[in-house]
Formats: C-alpha cells, sequence, structure tokens
C-alpha cells in the first residue's frame, strides 16, 4: 500500500499557493516541462525533440530511454527556474496514450523500442480477432474498437516479437505500460501505476471495472502480472527520488493528453466538446457518470477518474493533423515553416479544386479503416504550394465535420466545439472549422490546455484546490471566438468535393 505523503514537508504552510506546479508533457514529438503558477499562468517551458524511427511501412517507435533523459533534462531546467525543488508544490504528467514501454521491473531499464500509438503494425492480429467475431463483445465492455491504434495488441506483438521482452515475462519481471506509468517508475525509483484515463485506451480495462481484466488480458496475450495498478487521475502517487532535483516532489496529477486538454479546456459537465489539433486531432464529448455507447464507431474512454469515480467521455480520433503539415514541410519540402500555411490559404481564394485526404497513417474515426492511404486530387497545373497549403488546412476542417456528423448521430449534437493544441493557433483554420461544422468555436488565449489540465489536476492532487471545478475556475483562460460566416451552398460543394477524394482513399 502506498504511504500518504507528507505535504507540511513539502512547503504545505501558509503561503504554499504561491508555489508552482511543475507538468512533465510528453508529446509524440517532442517532452516538455512546462511550469505554471496556482492561477494557471504559464511561468515558462522547456522542450526536446524526440526521434522518429521508422523500421518499416506502418511502424513507429519510439526510445523509452531517449524520453527518459530529455524528459528529466526538461524537468531539471524548470526545477531550477522555479528556485529549487522547495519552490514546486507537485508535479503533473500528461502524456502520448497507447504508446506502449516494455522494461524489466527487476533492472529499471527498457527491454525493447516503444511501440507509438501511430504504429499499425498489428493490423493483422485484430483482423484475425475481428474474423473471429470478437470486436462487438470488446466494444461493449472497453469501448474501443478491435484496431492497432490501442495498446493491447502492442502489448501482444511485443511479448510474442521481441525475445528479450518474452524472456521477462517468463521470469515475472516484466512491465508493460503507457508512458505515464514509465516516467512515474524512473521518477519514484519504483512506483507502478496507470492512471484511469490512460488505462481505458488499452482495450484491457472494462469502462465500469476497477483494475485490468483477466478475461481480456487472456484474449489479448498479456499477462495480468505485467500490469500496472489502475489509479484515480489525482491523488498521493508518490515522490521523485531526491537525487533527481535535489529533494523529492509530490507527483499528484496524471492523464492522457487527450483527456487532459479536455479538462484544461474546462469540458467538465456532460455535453461540453473540445478538439485537440496536434500530431493527429481528438474530440472529446464529456458524458458524466453515463457509460458511452457509440453506434457510429466513435470510443468510450474514461475522462477522469477522482476518489474512485468515474467520469466518461466519447471520444473520435483522427490520426493525421498536424502531422500531415510537418510531412508537406520536411518530407516533400513545400513548406519553410508550419506558420506558412496560413500565409499561403489566405493568399487564394480557394484550392482550385484540390482536395487531400490525409490518410498517412490510415483512417481514424469514424472511418476506422486502417489500409487506407492518403490522396491529393484535383491537381492541375495551375495547383501551386498554396493550393496545397490551403487544401491541407481544410483537411482538418473536412475531418472534423466527418466527427460532428458522427457525434450527432450517436445523440450528442454539438452546439458549440472548443479547440486547443499547436494546430488551433492559426486563425484561418480555426475561421474554416467555424465555417464547415457551422457552428461557433471556441479557442483559449493559451492553447497549452493539455498542460493545463495535468497542472488542474496535480493541483488538486497537491489539495491546492478542493475540486476539478475550483481549479478551472481559478486556472482556466479567456477565449477568442470565431463565428461562421460561410455560404450554404460554399458549404455544399466543399462536403461534395471531399466525399469523393474520401472514396479515393
Amino acid at each position: 500500500m502506498r504511504k500518504p505523503l507528507d505535504f507540511v514537508a513539502f512547503g504545505r504552510q501558509a503561503g504554499a499557493m504561491t508555489q508552482s506546479i511543475l507538468v512533465l508533457d510528453e508529446g509524440t514529438t517532442s517532452t516538455r516541462a512546462m511550469l505554471f503558477a496556482p492561477e494557471g499562468k504559464l511561468l515558462g517551458s522547456a522542450q526536446q525533440q524526440l526521434t522518429q524511427h521508422y523500421p518499416a511501412p506502418g511502424r513507429v517507435e519510439h526510445d523509452p530511454r531517449e524520453i527518459w533523459h530529455a524528459t528529466l533534462a526538461c524537468a531539471r531546467e524548470m526545477v531550477e527556474k522555479a528556485g529549487g525543488a522547495s519552490a514546486v508544490s507537485a508535479i503533473g504528467i500528461t502524456n502520448q496514450r497507447e504508446t506502449v514501454v516494455a522494461w524489466d521491473r527487476a533492472t529499471g531499464e527498457p527491454l525493447a523500442r516503444a511501440l507509438v500509438w501511430q504504429d499499425r503494425r498489428t493490423a493483422d492480429f485484430c483482423t484475425i480477432l475481428r474474423n473471429a467475431g470478437e470486436e462487438a463483445e470488446v466494444q461493449r465492455r472497453t469501448g474501443l474498437l478491435l484496431d492497432p491504434y490501442f495498446s493491447g495488441t502492442k502489448m501482444h506483438w511485443l511479448i510474442e516479437n521481441e525475445a528479450a521482452v518474452a524472456a521477462a515475462a517468463g521470469a515475472g519481471t516484466l512491465a508493460l505500460g503507457t508512458v505515464e506509468s514509465w516516467l512515474l517508475y524512473k521518477l519514484t525509483g519504483g512506483a507502478f501505476l496507470s492512471d484511469a484515463s490512460n488505462a481505458s485506451r488499452t482495450l484491457l480495462l472494462p469502462l465500469g471495472g476497477a483494475a485490468f481484466d483477466p478475461g481480456l488480458c487472456e484474449l489479448f496475450g498479456v499477462p495480468r502480472s505485467a500490469l500496472a495498478e489502475v489509479i484515480d487521475n489525482a491523488g498521493e502517487f508518490g515522490t521523485t527520488l531526491p537525487e533527481l532535483f535535489g529533494a523529492a516532489i509530490p507527483i499528484t496529477g496524471m492523464a492522457g493528453d487527450q483527456q487532459s486538454a479536455t479538462i484544461g479546456q474546462g469540458c467538465l459537465s456532460a455535453g461540453e466538446t473540445k478538439a485537440t489539433y496536434g500530431t493527429g486531432a481528438f474530440v472529446l464529448a464529456n458524458k458524466g457518470r453515463d457509460l458511452p455507447v457509440s453506434s457510429h464507431r466513435l470510443l468510450g474512454t474514461v475522462l477522469y477518474q477522482l476518489e474512485g469515480m468515474r467520469t466518461y467521455a466519447l471520444e473520435g480520433s483522427v490520426f493525421v493533423a498536424g502531422s500531415l503539415v510537418q510531412w508537406l514541410r520536411d518530407g516533400l519540402g513545400l513548406l519553410g515553416t508550419a506558420a506558412e500555411t496560413e500565409v499561403l490559404a489566405r493568399s487564394i481564394p480557394d484550392s482550385g479544386g484540390v482536395v487531400i485526404v490525409p490518410a498517412l497513417s490510415g483512417l481514424g474515426a469514424p472511418h476506422w479503416q486502417p489500409d487506407a492511404r492518403g490522396v491529393i486530387t484535383g491537381l492541375s497545373f495551375a495547383t501551386g504550394r498554396a493550393q496545397i497549403a490551403r487544401a491541407a488546412l481544410e483537411a482538418m476542417a473536412h475531418q472534423t465535420a466527418d466527427l460532428a456528423e458522427a457525434f450527432a448521430a450517436d445523440g450528442v449534437p454539438w452546439t458549440s466545439l472548443k479547440i486547443d493544441g499547436g494546430m488551433s493557433a492559426n486563425d484561418w483554420m480555426a475561421q474554416d472549422i467555424a465555417n464547415l461544422l457551422d457552428l461557433p468555436v471556441e479557442r483559449p488565449k493559451v492553447v497549452e490546455t493539455t498542460a493545463l489540465g495535468a497542472a488542474m489536476l496535480a493541483a488538486v492532487g497537491a489539495r491546492l484546490y478542493d475540486t476539478l471545478e475550483d481549479a478551472a475556475d481559478n486556472m482556466h483562460s479567456r477565449v477568442d471566438c470565431f463565428l461562421p460566416d460561410m455560404s450554404a451552398n460554399e458549404r455544399t460543394a466543399r462536403t461534395r468535393g471531399w466525399a469523393r477524394a474520401l472514396a479515393a482513399s
């Protein structure tokens, strides 16, 4: 049993509210440490890029050691900026979800590269299970579909294909976890825990169950003994090893990045909806205490768990968003910077009929076509960089509109949409989303809502605030609002062009 933390020893006396909260934001392409004041002001940030390994088509890997060392370096920089460990009240962790790390609990060393959420190598295994008639029951119990996206099939692959992982499983020392589990283990020197939001993305946790399920573990060939204890998203998870930062710091908040962004947006009431545009795009609608059920291939997930009580969300996941712009920049050399897309989009009246379906790693919700491939249609000699850049941004609005249709069909129509993530800083794209949805779109003044959500959870876990609602009231920022101004005829023409391109993918 974990010992309760002595918060008085960590400076919880009067005046401690002037201390800062350190957030470790473990993304897909980079890791960051961000320092927040208890009222939500961002005080500082340190960032390091993560190497993307592509050993074969459809395979995406990270080095767990690099994740750890980059995170530690960034964290140390922010602890120093705060004035030392004694000036940091708590640590919150938020992370790329579904990515799987395998390590040995005896040595604390990783046993293979991490399989990233974008990795598609388990598609055949998913097909076998689907053909065996397993998907309906898996979806009923977990809220998820049989897709390579989720962690359970990645865990199965590591055991079946990595000798060191199989050996550790045989020896009873194997640890399989998502990235927050890996970071917590390294920070504390051995705590093996997974928060409910991340655990709900594995295919191994029933939405209404308190722990990983032995039957689901057997279905996916994952030893139950290799998995962590499932815990709340805010609480007393342990303290960092004193030698890491000069003194121990309590870790009191953890959440998957999309759930964290939903919290950071203040979507704490049933029906409130947010969309995050980062490497991928993810829409979550708060479903309250009701178990989410979808008939239109959306996902049910745990939004957060506090004191053992869960709040759920309905989710639509798009695999390619910001990574499309990154590919245009780095892969094709069409852009110097991502910010150029807005300038280019504004330089022309329309895309000239060019439509991009960014299925570079298959199609996510609501289509779930892992074998789909990206297409660019409508090319002509008149097509230039501007048309392609504008079509790339328009693809974000079209993918969002597909999700809006599915949410409405599942009885969760949107009345507005809150957006965040790095791409949301693009005013042209935000306006285009409002236009195509024909809905108001709100964007916070500070778009770092993923990290802010983790800071809010850590603040509640450290008892700086009594509830998430209190944290949101004190830490949330003002918003910009984008109102639709597109004609119905233009909206219809855009939608028809997208449908034709989608069929070609």
